[in-house]
């Protein structure tokens, strides 16, 4: 499984053909970026989340890199990581002659050896993965000293039958990892989807 979340997105563990997506994944408003408006948002967000000097960001589960893009567009060196390869070539192309760096590799495992980085962002793939505290540990121990997790996730569909992780559920995750931890909500910002949505969206920002 890798990157964002569209809505009707399957449930964890699925079988999702992630290059065959690739095609059509900037399709949706807050994968694209394509919407100056939506684009602007998260440029926003990420203006908030991010260290306001220049940082090494791990971007996992990156997708076609558009939040790498506007990372590096922010002054911040950017590695990316993601299952697909097809993903990979539209975030390198997307993202030519920044400063960014693409893998191949699994979120949860991230193929960067001793490497450690002032910000890890995952958006929408921790509720993808088996055993998330085991990944939230690993990816606490990919921080510098002062770093920080910068998490976007939520729950789609309906209730009862909607898919992903609540912040409630999350928040208690990072409890006993991070000594501070921020919840902004997002599902009353219109501007980052590119309309009105019901369903839980959250960020959160943790440091350990």
């Amino acid at each position: 499984m890798t990157s964002h979340h569209g809505d009707g997105a399957p449930a964890p563990g699925a079988d999702v053909d992630w290059d065959a997506e690739s095609a059509s994944f900037d399709d949706e408003p807050d994968h694209g970026l394509r919407d100056p408006a939506v684009r602007a948002a998260w440029a926003d967000r990420l203006r908030r989340w991010l260290p306001a000097t220049r940082c090494e960001v791990l971007d996992l589960g990156c997708g076609t890199g558009s939040l790498a893009l506007l990372a590096s567009e922010q002054g911040h060196g950017v590695t990316g990581v993601d299952r697909s390869r097809c993903m990979l070539d539209l975030a390198q192309a997307k993202t030519a002659g920044r400063d960014t760096v693409f893998l191949p590799g699994d979120a949860a495992a991230p193929p960067v050896g001793d490497r450690r980085f002032d910000v890890v962002l995952v958006r929408h793939v921790l509720w993808t993965l088996p055993e998330p505290a085991r990944v939230l540990r690993h990816w606490c121990g990919l921080l510098r000293p002062g770093g920080r997790l910068v998490l976007v996730e939520g729950v789609w569909g309906t209730e009862g039958e909607g898919v992903g992780i609540s912040a409630d559920r999350l928040t208690g995750l990072l409890a006993p990892l991070a000594r501070d931890v921020r919840l902004e909500r997002l599902s009353d910002d219109p501007s980052l989807w590119g309309r009105e949505v019901g369903d839980e969206r959250y960020a959160v920002v943790a440091r350990p």
